[in-house]
């Protein structure tokens, strides 16, 4: 391949990137190279005209006005809890939880389901390459119960090793909390047949889909998944709202997370009685304007289809792999079978955050650290990685640009 031809036949990538007004922007006097979308993608004009048009328009809070305003505002509130239930296939729109975020979701489940459920002894599974929202939710939950938290370990190549996954699932597991994809690997996890071998076990799963979402097609129902769990801002829409996806039955089984307006139905100081769902779980006034915003990013990603996107994603990622082993040094941290669209590296002699701030001055953005996932940080023996996650925007030119920003880093740093 050529540096200019096209990454895919199917997706017109440079169409698409005009989409994204901070695309054209310079950093440091160099063309903007965004390469850190696992973190957050940026957000297409129809978003950011949503979020305008809100505020402008019809701007009410929601449910309880029987105003224009206030019923517009309603109207596309919940045309977004339709939009979601369509994008991950749901059963119905009660099963559609608003949160802020994925990391919100788990703890609304470790803290309603979790402490009604739990009890000294038992045992919640999560594996060795959990983003801290996955990991300490449960330690805070286990010090409360006197339950105990058991971890799948991982392959040098950051796999689940599935025998010790197996041995795990004695009666006392109650739960497994999973990653579909791994942040700082991109490993995509089996989570049906995880799923399907916990239920055997008599424990219920949580997906947490923070990097899934965007990237995999995505249907609860087919995963037979107890809940499952994603953010907005990494669908290229807002920030600040989430999704917590919950079986039925659980969710009504499940004690109220946070008290106050909305998830009531009857207030008196003898007693109050809990709104239905989804309203149980979401108290308060929600943040408004991001959630209408998050129906347009999704309906943005329907509209391109998504497997256009996933087939570009991966030939970007196969065209990354491939170069980065050009520089000499540099090892690729993660090497599963099945890999989402980011590739965590280091270079020997060399810190990632030095990498990454040179990087940065040629307009490159790139993540660097641990990621939220320091125990697998410290099992592969080291302080961080360098990360390139990619996105339907991206192009290969644009690692071309990563690939000589990253030779003329190292070549600074061994002088």
């Amino acid at each position: 391949m050529t540096a200019s031809a096209s990454i895919s036949n199917e997706l017109d990538v440079y169409a698409i990137r005009k989409a994204f007004p901070i695309l054209e922007r310079k950093v440091k006097g160099w063309p903007l190279v965004y390469l850190d979308n696992a973190a957050t993608s940026q957000k297409p004009f129809a978003v950011i005209q949503a979020l305008t048009d809100y505020y402008t328009e019809f701007n009410a809070n929601i449910h309880r006005g029987i105003h224009t305003l206030a019923e517009e505002a309603t109207a596309a509130f919940e045309s977004t809890r339709d939009a979601v239930r369509r994008f991950i296939q749901a059963e119905s729109r009660e099963e559609i939880i608003f949160t802020r975020g994925t990391t919100e979701g788990i703890n609304l489940v470790a803290q309603t389901w979790g402490r009604k459920n739990l009890k000294e002894g038992d045992e919640i599974i999560v594996s060795a390459m959990e983003h801290h929202s996955n990991i300490v939710p449960w330690q805070v939950l286990c010090a409360e119960k006197g339950s105990v938290l058991r971890v799948i370990p991982v392959t040098g190549k950051g796999e689940l090793i599935w025998e010790e996954f197996e041995k795990l699932l004695t009666p006392r597991a109650k739960l497994v909390s999973i990653a579909h994809i791994s942040n700082a690997l991109g490993t995509i996890n089996p989570v049906k047949k995880i799923i399907r071998k916990a239920h055997e076990a008599g424990a219920i799963v949580i997906v947490d889909g923070a990097q899934s979402a965007v990237h995999l097609d995505i249907n609860v129902r087919d995963l037979n998944c107890d809940f499952f769990a994603f953010s907005a801002h990494k669908v290229y829409g807002p920030t600040g709202v989430g999704v917590l996806y919950g079986k039925m039955q659980l969710l009504e089984d499940m004690p109220v997370f946070q008290a106050g307006g909305e998830m009531i139905k009857e207030v008196s100081f003898e007693g109050t009685t809990f709104n239905e769902l989804p309203y149980k779980f979401e108290a308060g006034t929600p943040n408004i304007a991001d959630t209408i915003a998050l129906r347009f990013a999704i309906e943005f990603l329907e509209s391109i289809g998504r497997e256009k996107i996933r087939k570009h994603e991966e030939e970007l990622l196969q065209y990354a792999s491939e170069r980065l082993m050009e520089i000499p040094g540099l090892k690729i941290i993660g090497q599963a079978a099945q890999k989402a669209s980011l590739v965590s590296f280091i270079v020997e002699n060399t810190h990632p955050q030095d990498l990454g701030i040179l990087l940065d001055n040629r307009g490159i953005a790139v993540r660097t650290g641990h990621h939220c996932a320091q125990p697998l940080m410290k099992l592969f023996g080291i302080p961080g990685t360098v990360r390139a996650s990619f996105a339907l925007y991206n192009t290969r030119e644009e690692i071309d640009e990563l690939i000589v920003g990253l030779e003329k880093a190292v070549h600074l740093l061994k002088r």
